[in-house]
């Protein structure tokens, strides 16, 4: 079974080219363009990795983040921070990498191979 990647951002180009982009690679994908819907996907579709963008209408992503951790089925979930923003001061600590955009897809899907395999 494809290993699920849950893709939160509020650009629509860069969901799309990210939604085409892991598919051609053999993974699922499910979308939200804020934190907020970002936690209701999540609880639905149970995705094995979270590409996150940190600066959002409604809900930044650090935020999301914080709220999401109280969730006992999110602590095992590697989250990749993917943004324009250019400090990592905004980052999430515990990420598993931070990529600023625009970013290199072969070492982001390098990244995510070596996080939740194929």
């Amino acid at each position: 079974m494809a290993k699920k990647i849950l893709i939160i951002d509020d650009d629509h180009v860069i969901v799309k080219y990210l939604e085409s982009l892991f598919r051609d690679n053999g993974y699922e994908t499910c979308v939200a363009f804020d934190g907020i819907a970002g936690a209701d996907v999540f609880n639905r579709e149970k995705p094995d990795l979270i590409t996150l963008d940190l600066q959002m209408p409604g809900e930044w992503g650090p935020r999301f983040y914080r709220k999401l951790t109280k969730n006992k089925d999110f602590k095992e979930i590697p989250v990749i921070v993917i943004s324009g923003l250019s400090g990592r001061e905004h980052s999430i600590n515990k990420a598993v990498a931070f990529f600023p955009k625009p970013f290199e897809q072969d070492k982001l899907l390098e990244t995510i191979k070596n996080t939740i395999g194929k």
